[in-house]
């Protein structure tokens, strides 16, 4: 596997979009109902918009009604980083990617069978690979989770 450098706040000021950049770098949010993949029901790999590291499938993504993509549990959870929030005055567990250190979301333990758990990750966090795409984009050993 080869080392992430996270590259200098200039550079993912250049690189990112200004919502990429606030989500990932200072723990924003971005609108419910209102981001990329919410509702995207395409097969394929959602990996960490700064480092590329895949973390979450569309296998275990779900409709939680909450208006961000939600999913039962992470890709590869060694990519996957908690911590205690409570920034709102409330006990939540933020998410972050390990090698990017970008904030992606929070755990709730109110999500459907196998795990209970539901990711609800932003969208402006991650970069959507398609099925079809990732064997040219790099993440071919996830291929055959999709093939039938």
């Amino acid at each position: 596997m080869t080392v992430f450098t996270k590259p200098a706040d200039a550079e993912l000021r250049r690189r990112l979009s200004p919502l990429q950049y606030q989500v990932t770098q200072q723990r924003g949010t971005e609108r419910a109902f209102a981001n990329q993949y919410w509702d995207n029901k395409a097969d394929g790999v959602y990996v960490d918009i700064v480092s590329g590291e895949p973390l979450f499938s569309s296998l275990d993504k779900f409709d939680s009604g909450c208006g961000w993509p939600s999913f039962t549990q992470p890709l590869e959870a060694d990519n996957i980083v908690e911590r205690e929030d409570d920034e709102l005055s409330v006990q939540r567990i933020e998410i972050r990617s390990k090698q990017g250190d970008s904030h992606l979301g929070h755990v709730f333990e109110d999500g459907p069978a196998p795990t209970g758990l539901r990711y609800c990750m932003n969208s402006a966090s991650m970069r959507f690979i398609p099925a079809e795409k990732l064997e040219e984009e790099g993440y071919g050993k996830y291929k055959s989770l999709f093939e039938r």
